[in-house]
């Protein structure tokens, strides 16, 4: 009877705990950001002629990047 007591009454503290801390979070206010954020993952955009392309019509140039970083480095053999 007293494990039982005793759980109910630390269910009853972590429940009051629960609906009480909330209140103390600051407020939030929504407002809209001045500069746009980017991501620096993100793929370079292609062209609009490439974006107008619609699946399985793309052209070759639109498949795969032009600039330098795009090529393929070789890769390295290990012979044992």
């Amino acid at each position: 009877m007293i494990k039982a007591l005793s759980a109910l009454t630390v269910v009853a503290f972590i429940a009051a705990a629960l609906t009480i801390l909330p209140g103390f979070a600051p407020e939030v206010e929504a407002g809209v950001s001045t500069a746009p954020l980017t991501k620096s993952d993100r793929l370079d955009l292609r062209s609009d002629a490439c974006a107008r392309q619609n699946w399985p019509n793309f052209d070759a140039s639109c498949l795969r990047g032009t600039s330098a970083r795009d090529t393929l480095a070789p890769a390295r053999v290990i012979r044992g």
